[in-house]
């Protein structure tokens, strides 16, 4: 399932929305839209999009599988340079969506990659959603009792989680793109060395200056907004334009 943002006539650049999935593409769809809708004013055609099982799109979330997203990420690049006109496609995602796009880039052709807090080591990912996970099920905010550790298991934040997808995330460790790479920083607390391999290799850090506290549990139910981003990834269209 897709939406594309035209423009009028030929569209030089068009770049490709890739989703975060669980509680996170929730939460960014908003934010999602109205990054399309400026890009798309901006002379820029936009394709945004649900892989297989998650969100609008047909399937069972049970059977999320990191190939058939990355399939999926083809298929929409193919789509939109179809829809666009455009010979160039720039790859957006946040957390594991950056983290697809990263994967796709050489096969999809990405000319360039702007990555929202992209996840690169899938281990340490895994963790942090057990722990938020173990979090919520005694959160006294969101249940008066706390549930019971065989009622909450196989869960991140709500959303069911297949042992086979838990397994492929945890696998998952990032490596270099061929094609220039800007990462958007904007956790609460980033650290020296977060995004190795990628800096090291030449990707550019750019701290964003609102925070986006992906696992704040008092925020699961709120939409993330990010009044900067549609500047910044302008911005970055702009220069690549």
């Amino acid at each position: 399932m897709g939406m594309y943002h035209g423009v009028a006539g030929h569209a030089p650049v068009g770049m490709l929305l890739c989703p975060p999935l669980g509680q996170a593409l929730l939460r960014t769809h908003r934010v999602y839209r109205q990054l399309a809708g400026g890009l798309a004013a901006r002379g820029i055609g936009v394709l945004r999009f649900d892989y297989r099982g998650t969100g609008d799109s047909a399937g069972d979330s049970l059977a999320l599988d990191w190939q058939q997203c990355l399939d999926d990420v083809r298929s929409a690049a193919a789509e939109l340079r179809v829809r666009s006109g455009c010979a160039t496609v720039i790859g957006f995602g946040a957390q594991l969506g950056g983290s697809l796009v990263l994967a796709a880039a050489s096969a999809t052709g990405f000319a360039q990659l702007i990555l929202w807090d992209p996840v690169l080591d899938g281990a340490r990912h895994v963790a942090e959603l057990d722990a938020w996970q173990e979090a919520l099920r005694t959160d006294p905010l969101h249940y008066a009792r706390p549930r019971s550790a065989e009622d909450a298991a196989g869960q991140w934040l709500g959303f069911p989680v297949s042992p086979h997808w838990r397994a492929q995330v945890a696998g998952w460790r990032a490596a270099p793109a061929r094609a220039p790479t800007l990462i958007l920083d904007s956790r609460a607390a980033p650290a020296a060395g977060d995004w190795s391999p990628l800096a090291e290799a030449g990707a550019r850090v750019l701290a964003m200056p609102s925070v986006t506290h992906w696992g704040d549990l008092n925020r699961l139910e709120h939409a993330i907004l990010a009044p900067d981003l549609l500047r910044v990834v302008g911005e970055a269209v702009e220069q690549a334009a």
